[in-house]
């Protein structure tokens, strides 16, 4: 039997490696589901990730192993597939550890803002204004509008993470595209959309169910407050006081940037042309901003 030996070989990659993508096993050689090897051209390949790059494991003859390994600055014999295992389990169970659905290797992180209204601070915001929810300050609410947080004097970085708490108050509709949506609402860095979704507060009933895409960017299609943090709250307006009408989430993203100011948007495309009072029927608010700075090696 010919003697078998492992090598990784570090490949060029996006600086940033989307969570959904690295579920599903992205590689340059193709969509692979972790920790299930599967042959292509005679060769067995893993895609791991590691900082900006993605690593692929393959399975050589020992002979071919040296061959291959020494034109690599990068290159280590694994011996046999269960210290292969043992070595990829940590690195896949940490994939989440910047950010929901983004992968990096973080270090220098500032918090330089963090903000949940408690104080009734609008400084630095455009288009705010406060009410309370559940004896609870609330940024909003807002329909087809857009509100936008300016910072300045960032330390040095060449991320920006992004929080928000989200609540997404009475009846959006998701995904559909007709008289009701689809119901929108999206994210800007400096001016550049940087993630657009939809959500849906209508339960399913049977086999009427009126999807989302968040958690992912639209168009998915993911069952109604899927992701949400929190989805027993009344309605605001058109379902006020009704319970399971308003959704919280926090959505998070992770943007690069380099520059000493940020200005982040957030703003909704909320469709209702079947209502008398289209703000009462759908809106949102948001309870708190946090803003980080990071650099990523």
């Amino acid at each position: 039997m010919v003697s078998k030996q492992i090598f990784f070989k570090q490949i060029a990659a996006p600086q940033m490696v989307s969570l959904d993508d690295l579920q599903r096993g992205f590689s340059p050689f193709g969509f692979y589901n972790f920790l299930s090897i599967k042959k292509q051209s005679g060769a067995l390949w893993l895609p791991i990730p590691s900082k900006i790059h993605l690593f692929a494991y393959r399975i050589l003859p020992a002979k071919k192993y040296h061959q291959v390994c020494s034109q690599y600055l990068s290159c280590m014999p694994i011996k046999n597939k269960l210290i292969l295992l043992i070595f990829l389990f940590p690195m896949v169970m940490g994939l989440s550890s910047c950010q929901q659905d983004t992968v990096c290797d973080c270090e220098g992180n500032d918090l330089v803002y963090s903000n949940d209204f408690t104080d009734y601070d609008l400084n630095n915001i455009d288009n705010g204004r406060l009410f309370i929810f559940e004896n609870k300050p609330l940024l909003g609410n807002y329909n087809n509008e857009e509100v936008t947080l300016n910072l300045s004097a960032l330390p040095t970085h060449n991320i920006v993470k992004v929080t928000v708490e989200l609540y997404v108050h009475d009846s959006w509709d998701g995904n559909p595209d007709n008289i009701g949506g689809p119901d929108y609402w999206f994210m800007k860095v400096d001016g550049a959309e940087v993630m657009r979704t939809t959500f849906s507060n209508t339960p399913c009933v049977f086999n009427f169910c009126l999807k989302q895409s968040y958690p992912a960017n639209f168009f998915r299609q993911n069952l109604p407050k899927t992701g949400a943090i929190r989805t027993n709250l009344p309605g605001l307006c058109h379902l006020g006081g009704l319970p399971d009408n308003t959704t919280v989430y926090s959505v998070s993203q992770l943007v690069s940037h380099t520059g000493p100011i940020v200005k982040v948007t957030f703003g909704d495309e909320l469709m209702q042309l079947n209502v008398p009072d289209p703000k009462c029927d759908e809106s949102w608010s948001v309870g708190k901003i946090e803003v980080s700075t990071l650099f990523v090696m």
